[in-house]
């Protein structure tokens, strides 16, 4: 049945005021302007849905029927209103970040601090994935944006530099004979290195490094996680290919020393990425904004 949903709007007014001239004033709209459209209403319909009694208005049994469900509708429709009201003044809403845990332990933490500072009815949910991952989930709608190593190699995902980061090689006492002397990596190839896994970006970004000089490198430990190869670096297992910034303190403290190679690794570009025919939510916008900020 195809109805004009202004007839049920005109019909809920005039249920509601019990009253075709007063419905007309709510609607700005004359009075014989309502009684039509009540009248095609009914006719389509097949019931009628009003009759008089004294000098109002009463609802039929079907025109009680027809409003209970029409008053809902409109109820629902106030509510969705109102919600979004509230998601476009950041007054509710929910942010979807695929970011890796180093990205996010390193960078991303101050930023999101100060994000539900200032607004604190946005949800914020963080998914840690590699970057490869990220670009998968974001093209299944499960995330609203990701922060990546870049470039990524996709039409249909836009990208925008982030910052910049550099990976390097800590050690601790135990190669001591590195500490402040600039090493060759075909040396360094000898010693035992600890590296994440070649599933990560570092990992991918460092491969691309030794394929470039033609170095060929096996490592003694593979893992998933940075903060485990800090820890095993510390305790002189082998030297850590890591973030920079995941041994700050470290570097600080002295328990582990930074081995210098005569060619800087190529350093990282992360950026955030987010897909070209999607739109972002008002919130997913801010949060973005605030990162170029």
């Amino acid at each position: 049945m195809d109805i004009n949903f202004e007839l049920y709007k005109i019909f809920y007014h005039t249920a509601k005021a019990q009253s075709f001239s007063a419905a007309a004033g709510i609607l700005h709209v004359s009075q014989s302007a309502v009684s039509q459209s009540i009248k095609s209403l009914e006719e389509k319909l097949g019931s009628k849905l009003f009759f008089r009694k004294n000098r109002e208005i009463k609802l039929t049994i079907e025109g009680e029927i027809l409003f209970k469900h029409i008053e809902q509708a409109f109820n629902f429709i106030k509510t969705a209103e109102h919600k979004i009201y509230q998601t476009q003044n950041l007054e509710r809403g929910e942010i979807r970040i695929g970011v890796s845990d180093t990205v996010c332990k390193y960078f991303l933490i101050p930023y999101i601090e100060k994000f539900i500072k200032n607004y604190p009815s946005v949800k914020i949910q963080v998914i840690n994935r590699t970057s490869s991952q990220i670009q998968d989930i974001l093209k299944k709608g499960l995330i609203d944006f990701g922060i990546v190593t870049l470039p990524v190699q996709d039409n249909k995902i836009r990208q925008e530099e982030f910052l910049t980061v550099k990976d390097i090689f800590v050690a601790s006492d135990r190669f001591s004979e590195l500490k402040n002397q600039v090493t060759d990596i075909k040396v360094l190839a000898s010693y035992p290195l600890l590296m994440l896994d070649r599933g990560t970006s570092t990992r991918r970004n460092f491969d691309s490094y030794l394929s470039s000089k033609g170095i060929g490198i096996l490592p003694e430990i593979e893992l998933e996680s940075i903060d485990l190869l800090v820890e095993f670096a510390k305790i002189g297992l082998g030297i850590a290919l890591v973030l920079k910034e995941s041994v700050l303190d470290e570097l600080k403290k002295g328990t582990l020393f930074e081995v210098k190679l005569k060619e800087d690794i190529t350093l990282r570009k992360l950026g955030v990425i987010t897909m070209k025919n999607v739109p972002l939510s008002r919130a997913s916008s801010e949060f973005i904004n605030l990162l170029f900020i």
